[in-house]
């Protein structure tokens, strides 16, 4: 599917973004690793979920945030780069999307998390290699909006054995897909990663 090149408002910043709009309610914005580490729209994990979203059907929406890229501003430790989720969400709702997934990779999983108000607009969030390790998920208590968690079986950033032993204060219903060999960037597994994906997300 082609993705348009997009802006939209977070406050008064213009974040850049990517659109891809297809039939129906179904939607799903997708959150990019750190900032400060490289971390873009244009990360391959971010690109596996756009295919494997757009292949079933979901209109899709990835952005840089603010900082990154052609997006102004800067890096804000998660806190505006919440905003930004949130008028992401609010962008896909005003064309007429109802049911919206909440997909973030590593960085972007925990930014995703922090927001207390997604009930109102997101559906379900997806939670690529949530950086248990890099990142304070003290925060984060149960969340039935929190379905699906996925990681490498070789990740010291989100680790298989700690976020098993934390997912339960999620949401104990939550699946948990361990992709094993892969580190934190999925390197040789992207493969694996689609395919896990296209059987989790209906």
């Amino acid at each position: 599917m082609i993705e348009e090149k997009i802006r939209f408002l977070s406050k008064d910043l213009h974040i850049e973004g990517l659109l891809s709009i297809q039939e129906g309610e179904r939607g799903v914005i997708i959150t990019h690793p750190h900032s400060l580490y490289g971390g873009t729209m244009y990360n391959q994990v971010v690109e596996t979920l756009v295919e494997v979203y757009q292949n079933k059907i979901f209109s899709t929406l990835r952005f840089n945030f603010r900082g990154v890229g052609e997006s102004e501003g800067n890096y804000d430790e998660g806190k505006g780069e919440q905003e930004d989720v949130r008028s992401a969400l609010s962008y896909m709702y005003d064309r007429g999307k109802r049911d919206i997934d909440l997909a973030g990779y590593s960085f972007g999983a925990w930014v995703n998390a922090k927001i207390k108000d997604t009930h109102s607009l997101c559906s379900r969030i997806i939670m690529i290699s949530p950086p248990v390790t890099f990142l304070d998920f003290s925060f984060l208590s149960f969340n039935p909006k929190i379905r699906f968690v996925v990681a490498g079986g070789k990740d010291d950033i989100a680790p298989a054995n700690k976020i098993k032993n934390v997912i339960y204060t999620w949401n104990p219903e939550a699946h948990f897909e361990v992709i094993e060999g892969a580190d934190h960037f999925y390197t040789g597994r992207i493969d694996s990663l689609k395919t896990a994906l296209s059987r989790l997300i209906n």
